[in-house]
């Protein structure tokens, strides 16, 4: 969808200072409203502070645990 006269920008709440930022084209840093923000945000990555939460194994689903054929 291209953005062209007449239309105005989207404009969304960064998700690394809660600004207002433009989602568009012209900002390189989108969804961000700067290169400090996404920075962060890959930092924040990096350092593994973003984990998505599981279970543990249930007994019977570790393959290492069952016996090998010989």
């Amino acid at each position: 969808m291209n953005s062209g006269p007449g239309i105005s920008p989207r404009i969304v709440r960064c998700p690394g200072c809660g600004q207002r930022s433009e989602f568009a084209p012209a900002n390189p840093y989108r969804p961000f409203c700067s290169e400090r923000c996404k920075n962060g945000d890959l930092g924040a990555w990096a350092n593994e502070r973003y984990r998505v939460e599981a279970s543990p194994p249930v007994d019977g689903d570790d393959e290492s645990s069952s016996p090998q054929a010989p």
